[in-house]
């Protein structure tokens, strides 16, 4: 019988990926041995990518890791993941406004909104990426990939780091490749677009892997699992009803909206495809399947995703983000309730992320008994 493989998929969000974090720690505390983990295939993409690749490193001690992620996020304040304080503020937005003034004359675009070298250096001193091929060797972990998007090929390049004999992919754009998993591809997969500046990997410039990410489960499946946790980072569920509104959008509210464009929507379009797959597929015998040479094969999902918008959850603290970056973001209608979307991909600050963390540790135990049962805990 082969060996039964789960797989955790960590999706983008910016701090809305503390939820993640919640769910981590309530998974431990449901496992009978937290140092064994519980998921060998890890995949993430943009925020989602940075604790997947943290889950790596600390593979062959699960609980030892999620405390890690525990300590990072608990504790969290803005200016550990972009400059946020009045001349770094300053420099980007005057950056921004003499190229829409004069960038005619000057010819020369700002990368980003916000410069975000102070996350490559919280992560290069807390994350020893020598330890996933350790981690592999020992048998604690069987691959973990972070997805990319490639700004010139507009390719969803999931860049994996795995088991001797994985084979790379090439679908329709969207390839998988062989690699030693770096900072730099933490780095790529989460420079949110306009936001953050983009990474040069290889041969091209590459940005937030959410973008153009139209099978985000596809990773999982190709590196060999049968068994699928997704950790959302926004609520997958219709609203009942759409409210009516007759102040048009801010700035920030079309900006927040293009955002959970990039990072909710394919998300759930790829788990509505799998489950007409799986559905189709159990009208098919197995000995059916088998002899006629089938390569699709069901997948068991679990999805867990936040039981509360979470835009409005970060308009609540939102004022505990410095000054500069409130003066920033108020200019764009982001400090209000309309804008939290804008404000809940950027809000780094412990009340809000110790928020998160809270919510999805009382969503997973909410569904402890499902949650046992997908984990064969039961």
């Amino acid at each position: 019988m082969a060996e039964s493989r789960t797989a955790l998929i960590l999706t983008g969000g910016g701090a809305r990926a503390g939820y993640q974090v919640g769910v981590l720690k309530a998974v431990r505390e449901l496992l009978a041995e937290p140092r064994r983990n519980p998921f060998p295939i890890l995949c993430g993409t943009s925020a989602g990518a940075l604790n997947a690749a943290s889950m790596a490193v600390w593979a062959e001690d699960f609980g030892a890791g999620v405390d890690n992620l525990l300590q990072v996020w608990e504790n969290f304040n803005a200016h550990q993941v972009y400059r946020a304080d009045a001349a770094g503020i300053g420099i980007s937005g005057a950056r921004w406004l003499s190229t829409l003034a004069a960038g005619w004359l000057t010819r020369r675009a700002p990368r980003s909104l916000l410069d975000n070298s102070p996350l490559r250096s919280l992560l290069s001193g807390s994350l020893d990426f020598s330890r996933i091929a350790k981690a592999i060797e020992h048998g604690a972990l069987h691959s973990v990939s972070i997805t990319c998007s490639g700004y010139s090929s507009g390719q969803s390049v999931s860049f994996f780091q795995g088991r001797p004999g994985l084979e790379t992919w090439r679908r329709s754009q969207r390839v998988g490749a062989s690699t030693e998993i770096s900072l730099d591809h933490l780095m790529a997969s989460s420079a949110i677009p306009f936001i953050f500046p983009a990474v040069h990997l290889n041969r091209e410039w590459f940005g937030d892997g959410s973008m153009r990410q139209v099978a985000p489960v596809s990773p999982a499946i190709h590196l060999g699992a049968d068994k699928i946790l997704v950790i959302g980072a926004g609520r997958m569920a219709d609203e009942n009803a759409r409210p009516r509104s007759e102040v048009y959008p801010s700035l920030a509210q079309i900006a927040g909206h293009a955002l959970s464009s990039i990072f909710l929507d394919s998300m759930s379009v790829d788990l509505e495809r799998m489950r007409r797959i799986n559905n189709t597929l159990s009208l098919i015998p197995e000995q059916v399947r088998r002899e006629k040479g089938m390569s699709l094969r069901p997948i068991e999902v679990l999805t867990i995703a936040p039981s509360q918008r979470l835009d409005h959850l970060a308009a609540r603290h939102a004022p505990a983000l410095p000054w500069p970056v409130r003066v920033l973001l108020r200019g764009i209608g982001a400090m209000n309730r309309n804008g939290g979307a804008l404000t809940s991909y950027l809000l780094f600050e412990r009340p809000y992320t110790k928020a998160l963390i809270d919510l999805g540790y009382a969503d997973t135990l909410a569904r402890r008994d499902e949650v046992r049962h997908f984990l064969d805990m039961s």
